[in-house]
């Protein structure tokens, strides 16, 4: 062969192998990615492949907007708009084909998703025709934060379009955390203690109340004690004089003294009889005349103690008028509604004390809670102007209701031994009405509110990501996680705040 023919084959094969290197060079640069985030949008390119008949064919195109607002994938003519829809329904993708375009109806090509999630499992989304648009199988679930792999068939090729889209995700470092009080738990089962809060008010024990009154007519001729002091149980709170009760003393000690004479005469007469020298019924007359005496004497006794009066003050020489009257138990005077001189009736409410070792609460209970409030339940007491805390138990539920409140009362007694409550105060009580064991829970320090939604950040590596919950019940401290989180997973507590300040998009909108 001639160096004029082989000239032509050298200038081909030259050209050839410059072509080859650009296409090598091409391929080795085609792989990128767009970030679609509320923090910080950025956009990069998205890698395209097609495979033919076993070969690869790569090329790049940069995702734009489509018609309807979603991202537009186009590789060779062929395009494929993904949107996501969610104008009164669950958010949901919706895709659109076209061709140079022109819109292709959805039957044109096999599409299917595959979006992969910090800290979940690869979910692959299936589509079927629907109107002008293919429609996903799935809920596409909140953040829209995730890697997505488009996989689209037709004509005997296969198309692969890679995209990542970043949402509510920051990025953490230790020191930051420790900086801004923020700690790192793991969601896990817990037992659930629902709570009842009702309303209340601390009043007297009516069981430890005690009304005094003087028990006979007399006059005040000394007070001894007042409204706010504490008394021990036998001290004198009042003097009176009372007529009345000089009679009956009177009457003890002539009983006294008739039972002594009674006594003497029956001892001579039978002293008498056994010397035969007085007729036995006469030492019967005098056996009788003493057990009367001795009745007599029994019976004015018992009528002044029952009135609280002693015998050993009916001795000569003392006013037998005088009584005082005197505190039937330890405890704080809370009335008194007597004066020196005042003229008194025996039923007259003079002092009222109370023992305040002990308290009850007054609380408001309507009837759709009753069923679920049971006598000797344990309750916990807070008062609501005061830093105090209690324990106790119920001890008592009316069964009626209220004609005018349509409310029913509950008790709870409370120890009080050193003074914490006082009667008067308004309290609220809490009742656990039960116990649940729920699979996935977190503690509600967790829970932040975006968009109105409750979100908690889940924790992946170094980034926090937003993760919307539904939610399930509450004893205010712990609550039952529904959706949006799973067992072992962890989440941020404490001041979990800094990280809503930190993305800084609390009324951020999504980019489909």
């Amino acid at each position: 062969m001639s160096k004029t023919q082989l000239k032509p084959i050298i200038i081909v094969i030259a050209i050839g192998a410059t072509l080859g290197g650009l296409i090598l060079t091409w391929n080795k640069n085609n792989s990128t990615t767009i970030v679609d985030a509320p923090v910080e949008n950025t956009t990069k390119a998205a890698t395209t492949k097609s495979v033919s008949g076993g070969k690869e064919d790569k090329t790049q195109s940069e995702p734009s907007k489509g018609a309807r607002g979603g991202k537009l994938f186009t590789t060779n003519g062929f395009s494929v708009e993904v949107t996501i829809y969610e104008e009164g329904i669950p958010p949901q993708f919706r895709l659109y084909l076209y061709e140079n375009g022109r819109p292709l109806p959805p039957t044109e090509a096999k599409v299917s998703i595959t979006l992969t999630r910090l800290g979940a499992p690869a979910q692959l989304f299936r589509f079927t025709p629907e109107k002008n648009y293919l429609i996903g199988d799935q809920v596409v679930e909140e953040p829209h934060s995730f890697e997505m792999v488009i996989t689209a068939e037709r004509n005997g090729k296969t198309i692969y379009w890679n995209y990542d889209q970043i949402e509510g995700r920051v990025a953490m470092s230790d020191a930051t955390l420790k900086n801004n009080g923020i700690k790192i738990i793991t969601a896990s089962p817990a037992t659930i203690k629902p709570t009842l809060t009702m309303p209340g008010e601390i009043i007297f024990n009516h069981h430890t109340m005690v009304q005094v009154v003087p028990r006979m007519p007399g006059m005040v001729t000394s007070v001894n004690r007042h409204v706010g002091q504490q008394v021990k149980k036998g001290e004198v709170l009042a003097v009176i004089e009372s007529l009345m009760l000089a009679e009956l003393r009177s009457q003890y000690l002539i009983a006294q003294k008739r039972l002594t004479l009674a006594r003497t005469t029956f001892e001579r007469e039978k002293q008498l009889w056994k010397e035969r020298i007085t007729a036995k019924q006469d030492y019967l007359a005098a056996e009788e005349m003493w057990g009367e005496a001795e009745t007599t004497l029994n019976l004015a006794l018992v009528k002044l103690r029952s009135l609280g009066a002693q015998p050993e003050s009916s001795h000569s020489g003392q006013n037998l008028a005088r009584f005082e009257i005197l505190a039937p138990i330890s405890g704080l005077i809370i009335s008194k509604s007597t004066v020196l001189g005042e003229t008194l009736k025996e039923d007259k409410k003079i002092f009222t004390i109370a023992d305040v070792s002990s308290v009850w609460t007054e609380i408001v209970a309507y009837p759709k809670d009753l069923s679920v409030i049971k006598v000797g339940q344990n309750a916990v007491v807070k008062a609501i102007s005061f830093n105090v805390v209690g324990k106790g138990k119920i001890t008592y539920i009316s069964t009626l209701i209220g004609k005018q409140t349509r409310t029913a009362t509950v008790r709870v007694e409370l120890d009080n031994k050193d003074n914490r409550w006082r009667p008067g105060m308004f309290i609220s009580v809490e009742l656990v009405i039960d116990e649940i064991q729920v699979p996935v829970a977190i503690t509600m320090d967790a829970i932040q509110t975006i968009r109105g939604r409750s979100v908690v950040f889940g924790r992946y590596g170094e980034y926090f990501e937003i993760r919307p919950l539904k939610l399930g019940r509450s004893d205010g401290r712990m609550v039952e996680v529904l959706k949006g989180l799973s067992a072992g997973e962890q989440y941020a507590t404490g001041n979990s705040f800094a990280i809503k300040a930190e993305l800084g998009k609390d009324s951020a909108t999504h980019d489909h």
